[in-house]
């Protein structure tokens, strides 16, 4: 009984999310935060040279 309940299949809303959430990706790994604060730094610096040089 308790082989069945390890391999029991997961509830249909949400297989497909928990699985994709498992699994290990390989590649750079960059926290959520970088690329909030990456992407703000850029648009302060093409706001900034829009301001500095106008054309």
């Amino acid at each position: 009984m308790s082989s069945k309940k390890k391999n029991a299949p997961l509830p249909a809303s949400s297989a497909g999310l928990l699985r994709f959430f498992e699994d290990e990706t390989k590649g750079v790994k960059v926290k959520p935060e970088i690329i909030i604060g990456l992407t703000a730094a850029l648009i302060g610096i093409s706001i900034a040279i829009r301001v500095l040089f106008p054309v």
